[in-house]
């Protein structure tokens, strides 16, 4: 055999580099949120809201306003740190911001559920007998101020069979002082034709303590 024999075999026999397989989406793992997402939602379709917690129906909501990250932990701690679903709505949007993997446009987002949910609250309360179920009005006043920056003085109106007229916003203090003028509580009672008012104000020094007060105008 010559040369050019050999070198034909020396060659043929050289090491070849193999083509790089391509990868399919199939043999990418896909992160291990993605399945709890599906089987929470099937829970949630299967069995309503009621066979959830709190920090599994907020996980819910942000599936969709944080599309890519395990939100367990984040849900967890807005409850944690807010204490229940009404007061993580109320919670200003620079404390939201405080929990980490809440940004602004998330904190935004969970602020305008907020004024959906106050309204439909408003809405539940709204020409009912309040009295007769203080629990409810108690988180309904809970998500409305429980974490204002200021201290209110809020009044609801209410008619002679207890139904809520209006609720309004009569003052605003400051940190742990608001004024209050019984003139002008006596006066838009009047106008509203209250039977009865209920007084309620916050604490900001104590987000979660809300103080009622009853009262009949005549």
């Amino acid at each position: 055999m010559g040369k050019t024999d050999d070198e034909r075999a020396f060659f043929s026999e050289a090491w070849i580099e193999p083509p790089l397989k391509k990868t399919t989406a199939a043999a990418v793992e896909k992160p291990h949120y993605l399945g709890h997402r599906d089987r929470l939602r099937e829970r949630f379709a299967a069995s309503g809201p009621d066979a959830l917690p709190d920090y599994e129906l907020l996980e819910l909501l942000l599936f969709r306003l944080i599309p890519r990250v395990d939100t367990k932990p984040i849900a967890k701690a807005l409850i944690a740190r807010f204490g229940s679903l009404a007061e993580v709505f109320g919670a200003p949007a620079a404390l939201l911001e405080e929990i980490k993997g809440i940004g602004p446009a998330a904190a935004l987002e969970l602020k305008i559920i907020a004024a959906m949910a106050q309204r439909m609250a408003r809405g539940e309360v709204r020409g009912r007998e309040v009295l007769s179920n203080w629990t409810q009005l108690l988180d309904y006043c809970r998500s409305a101020m429980a974490f204002e920056s200021r201290e209110q003085f809020r009044i609801l109106f209410l008619d002679k069979k207890n139904g809520l007229i209006v609720d309004e916003v009569q003052q605003t203090g400051t940190v742990d002082h608001t004024p209050v003028y019984p003139r002008e509580v006596v006066k838009r009672a009047l106008e509203l034709s209250a039977s009865a008012i209920i007084l309620v104000h916050n604490h900001p020094t104590h987000p979660l303590s809300i103080t009622l007060d009853h009262a009949y105008t005549h």
